[in-house]
């Protein structure tokens, strides 16, 4: 486990690590751990740590038990499908007010954000790729200029990359994955609000679809997902004006 870097809050610097840890595998669900364990590790108090996974409980990736310690959390088919559905109801309008508002600067940073997730796309780097494909959506949804739905954003995709489950390299190549987004790309460089929205949606579903039936080979339960019929309440309105 890295030591924290105490140029930020001990408390923040801790709440990454331990996440970094449940991302890397070496914290799995299951087992409980101490925080005085974690603390050692980190060579911190256990203040900090205690209220780091006090954060990380918030977030639905640990459940602390009173007195004895922690455990990570499995990620449940409903806990999954949830997290895609704030996504949608979030980035689904943002990208299309992102698109509202794009300028010189806003489009440079995008151009910049398509063209590192292609690189790592030809890489076929998985990490690379996750790297990317993270960068790319933060990128075009930061011309928002909503910095608190991006903090929740950022919160729900941690979730997600908890879980050790990706599309690359299991149901997709990293370049398909690249590919998935060129309707984004196109959307926004049109500058076409409804587009963007229609992709960003199609995209979203299309992942979650992903890693459904991923996970169905290993839980039972993800077997009786009705993904279209999670997600069709959410279906993308038409918008006559801004």
């Amino acid at each position: 486990m890295e030591s924290v870097n105490r140029n930020a809050t001990l408390t923040e610097q801790a709440v990454d690590a331990i996440r970094l840890e449940i991302v890397k595998g070496s914290l799995i669900p299951g087992p409980l751990y101490t925080g005085s364990e974690v603390a050692r590790k980190l060579g911190v108090s256990r203040t900090p740590v205690r209220e780091a996974l006090m954060e990380l409980a918030r977030r639905g990736m640990v459940r602390i038990e009173d007195k004895k310690g922690f455990r990570v959390l499995k990620t449940s088919l409903d806990s999954l499908i949830q997290v895609f559905q704030i996504r949608i109801m979030l980035e689904v309008p943002l990208s299309r007010l992102a698109t509202l508002k794009k300028n010189d600067s806003t489009s440079a940073q995008f151009e910049t954000a398509v063209a590192q997730f292609r690189t790592a796309a030809e890489s076929g780097d998985p990490d690379s790729v996750l790297r990317a494909d993270r960068d790319f959506h933060q990128t075009l949804l930061a011309g928002s200029g909503n910095d608190k739905a991006l903090v929740l954003l950022h919160e729900q995709r941690d979730f997600v990359l908890s879980t050790g489950v990706g599309t690359v390299p299991a149901s997709r190549s990293a370049m398909e994955c690249f590919d998935d987004h060129a309707d984004i790309i196109k959307g926004y460089r049109d500058g076409d609000p409804q587009a963007v929205e229609r992709a960003v949606f199609r995209h979203i579903t299309n992942t979650a679809q992903m890693l459904i039936h991923q996970e169905n080979q290993k839980s039972p339960e993800f077997a009786m997902a009705n993904v279209e019929q999670s997600f069709i309440w959410l279906s993308v309105p038409s918008h006559d004006a801004f």
